[in-house]
């Protein structure tokens, strides 16, 4: 069985009731865009950038319904992917396209058993018995429909549609540059490498004798054979001159404003980039651009997994990061200090934090006995006299006379 019938089925769906009615004057159609996005340089490395980040979110299942998906999402959503491929696959869709389609994947009992990101070119919502449909054409010219309810479905700059969200003809000047700019570079240097001297006629030749001419002189003064280090050449020839190859270098303010209109674009900047970043930048781009993509992912895939009677009662997927991963090693050492010895982590979070592996009975909490609420405060403290013999003024209400009482 194929992958397109394990998703979809055997049977091609052939939706013709109706175009399902948006609010808006936009038919609610996806289509890819053609922009070459994903073929520069630059923009893949962001979008690269961006999906490497998302592909180390860790999928948690909170709840008692449909628990073995806690172990299929953590390694392996499909039989294709596992959760890395999976997440860098879906955060790349999102970013060239702006709308990411997961599909569920069901087992022979018609359950849930996996997800896989799917890539049309096109999908339109058809609406047929009152119950809407999202409806794909692939590159093979394929077409499939799933229920709109099943269907995880991610978006941004969602505006003029109310399903989806637009392409990215924003960028479209931007790309046009990059690409104008990459030819200016690559022609500058053939011309370079190729034009050494440059030297004029003094007589009426024909084109013939010209090509003649010019290859004798370079034969006879530029090959290695003119081992005198001197050039010579006859009348037919006048102010010849050496031409000076300068290496061609794009317009610095060009190039940065090419730059900045990406990193704006996709909210990052070339530290993010080149891996080069502190820890304050880090959680800055976490929570600008992996945040909110995770809380939109978690929610996609909670609400095509279970109903509203189970999400109802605390089920619920999400996906996190462990945003402590990046930060310096004495900011791990004062976190585990810390934290460790009030409970607030188990020794295993803060040993993985510090890149070791867990030990046994290390998902225990462990808090400090000298810890107490504050109201019980004064209730220890005399616990402790009485643990010490020692009687407490204010409780008794008077001093302690056991001397005096001792001379009389």
């Amino acid at each position: 069985m194929g992958l397109f019938s394990k998703l979809f089925g055997n049977k091609e769906e052939r939706l013709v009731d109706s175009y399902f009615q948006a609010l808006t004057a936009y038919v609610p159609v996806f289509t890819t865009f053609e922009g070459g996005l994903y073929e520069m340089e630059l923009t893949r490395a962001v979008i690269h950038s961006f999906a490497n980040s998302v592909s180390k979110l860790k999928p948690q299942v909170s709840g008692t319904a449909k628990k073995s998906l806690e172990k299929t999402l953590l390694f392996r959503p499909n039989p294709y992917q596992n959760t890395s491929q999976f997440l860098y696959r879906i955060a790349t869709m999102f970013k060239v396209n702006n709308n990411a389609f997961v599909v569920p994947i069901h087992d022979e009992f018609g359950h849930i058993g996996g997800y896989f990101p799917i890539l049309p070119i096109t999908a339109e919502i058809i609406e047929r018995g009152g119950v809407p449909y999202l409806r794909y054409t692939f590159a093979n010219g394929k077409r499939a429909a799933i229920e709109f309810s099943k269907v995880g479905m991610l978006t941004q700059f969602q505006f003029e549609d109310d399903f989806f969200g637009s392409d990215n003809s924003p960028m479209k000047s931007t790309i046009k540059l990059i690409h104008t700019t990459n030819e200016g570079i690559e022609n500058a240097t053939k011309n370079s490498a190729f034009i050494r001297f440059i030297g004029k006629i003094t007589a009426a030749i024909k084109d013939k004798d010209v090509k003649e001419a010019r290859d004798t002189f370079a034969s006879d003064n530029l090959s290695v054979n003119n081992q005198s280090g001197m050039m010579v050449y006859d009348g037919k020839f006048a102010d010849v001159k050496q031409i000076i190859n300068k290496p061609y270098t794009v317009d610095a303010a060009q190039m940065k404003l090419i730059k900045d209109n990406v990193f704006n674009y996709f909210g990052t900047n070339e530290k993010i980039l080149q891996n080069s970043y502190t820890e304050e930048e880090w959680n800055a781009y976490y929570e600008g651009v992996i945040a909110p993509f995770a809380l939109q992912l978690s929610l996609a895939i909670t609400y095509m997994t279970y109903t509203k009677h189970e999400i109802a009662h605390g089920n619920r997927i999400d996906f996190t990061t462990n945003r402590l991963q990046h930060v310096s090693n004495n900011t791990k050492i004062q976190i585990s200090t810390q934290l460790v010895d009030r409970g607030v982590v188990v020794p295993n979070e803060a040993r993985e934090l510090l890149g070791l592996p867990p030990i046994e009975g290390g998902d225990t909490r462990i808090i400090r006995r000298d810890y107490v609420e504050a109201d019980l405060m004064d209730l220890r403290d005399l616990e402790i006299k009485d643990n010490l013999g020692i009687k407490n003024n204010a409780v008794t209400g008077g001093d302690d006379d056991s001397d005096n009482e001792g001379e009389e």
